[in-house]
């Protein structure tokens, strides 16, 4: 018998209302102990009643009881609907966990629904998604794994594959020289179009890494070129420090927004050059640094100045793709047409949303159709490349035996299932619920 667990399933702060829940064999007759209403009971129905949290001490609240097998664990929950505040709802967990509760574990309510059949490991780790999700195209990629997209692939490719392997055994069985071959034509028939599937699953991996981690935009160009009014504009507020004074920037400045559902990353960086302030040194390594992990640079330039030796200089170490963003459009142009160039005005705010636009074609190349399947789950997208990868192999030996063929077959099916959660060890398992929250 599992202990029957609680845990406050709400942030912890200051709203409207707290939920602390319990689940378990139990949770009925703790619930009971403390909570006192004048109707019976009934699953599912929502009761008015009063916490006794001490002697002569109640709290005026909603319980809501979920009979088994019908909840989100699959065991007995009750939920009380508290008034929302920290100190209430530690009080109402401690009391429950005085008359015979426990305190959960992270994500142990979700390891319960996975290890009662309630949900399977790639829905559990879509509910992680959700729940940790900073872009729009980040919510939808996970709610499309959520809705159960991606659980009915595997399982409509790991039936086709016991479905190989039944038609194996029986040729093995009673082999004939002739239906071997025909069985062995379909095998390959069938596998090639399993990889297929597999591959137009993979083939927005890149995409699905933008949406997972959003875009890193590097801004970078020489002192006072516009750096920090740029980002300023780009992102809407004054989150960096503007002045004429050039080398005001002297550290990595970190800002996000959310563009057509993707989350660009913006890092304005010290301006690149030769410098001998010992602190703006370090400011300018750091921009280097960043220019190595960016995906995507903004070689900024000063549009009314002509081109410099130190604008050279900058644009040789750019290793990443870039866009030559000319700022100052406001003022009269000296700068000489550069590489995939754009013009604008940080200051005035002039073709910001263009240069959004240009970030975002520039990066992802191929429209993502989220009603497909796009999955941004960087452990399922590795076990889906490992699946592709063993029926390589597998048509690396097409004229071995069927028992060999059958072996492979049956590897490819358990690497599957580590996906939902039917061939995953423990381990993993605990690894993966840990991630969750207290009280999901």
């Amino acid at each position: 018998m599992n202990n029957t667990i609680v845990a406050i399933s709400t942030p912890m702060g200051k709203g409207a209302i707290s939920i602390v829940r319990l689940s378990g064999d139990k949770s009925l007759f703790i619930a009971k102990k403390v909570f006192l209403c004048k109707e019976n009971i009934e699953p599912r129905k929502m009761i008015l009643g009063k916490f006794i949290i001490e002697q002569g001490i109640t709290e005026k609240c909603l319980m809501v009881y979920f009979k088994s097998p019908n909840s989100f664990t699959g065991e007995d929950i009750v939920e009380f609907h508290i008034h929302g505040g920290i100190i209430l709802a530690r009080k109402i967990q401690q009391k429950l966990i005085e008359e015979g509760a426990v305190l959960a574990e992270p994500g142990e309510f979700s390891k319960r629904a996975f290890e009662n059949g309630k949900i399977s490991l790639d829905e559990a780790e879509s509910i992680i998604g959700e729940i940790n999700s900073e872009s729009e195209a980040e919510l939808k990629s996970v709610l499309s794994s959520a809705s159960g997209k991606l659980l009915d692939k595997i399982k409509n490719i790991q039936s086709d594959l016991t479905m190989l392997l039944a038609e194996i055994e029986v040729t093995m069985d009673y082999p004939e020289e002739d239906e071997n071959e025909v069985v062995r034509d379909k095998i390959f028939e069938k596998l090639d179009a399993i990889q297929l599937s597999l591959r137009e699953t993979l083939k927005n991996a890149d995409a699905a890494r933008y949406i997972r981690n959003g875009v890193n935009v590097a801004l970078v160009g020489k002192a006072n070129v516009g750096k920090s009014s740029l980002l300023n504009a780009l992102i809407g507020e004054n989150k960096a420090i503007v002045t004429s004074t050039e080398g005001t920037t002297r550290d990595v400045i970190e800002a996000k927004v959310d563009f057509q559902g993707i989350r660009f990353n913006f890092f304005d960086t010290a301006g690149i050059r030769d410098s001998n302030d010992d602190i703006e040194k370090i400011g300018i390594e750091k921009s280097k640094e960043k220019l190595e992990e960016c995906d995507l640079v903004l070689l900024i330039y000063d549009g009314s100045e002509e081109f410099t030796k130190n604008d050279n200089d900058i644009l040789k170490i750019i290793k990443k793709p870039f866009i030559s963003v000319i700022n100052k459009k406001d003022l009269k142009r000296k700068m000489k047409k550069q590489e995939n160039e754009i013009s604008v005005s940080a200051k005035l705010e002039s073709n910001i949303e263009q240069l959004k636009q240009k970030i975002y074609d520039t990066i992802i190349k191929n429209e993502i159709n989220f009603n497909g399947l796009v999955v941004t789950n960087e452990r399922q997208l590795n076990h889906l490349k490992e699946a592709e990868k063993q029926i390589d192999e597998i048509f690396s030996v097409k004229n071995e035996s069927l028992e060999i063929i059958s072996m492979l077959i049956k590897k490819v099916w358990k690497e599957l299932g580590k996906i939902t959660g039917e061939t995953e060890n423990e381990d993993i398992i605990s690894l993966i619920f840990s991630k969750f929250c207290v009280g999901k």
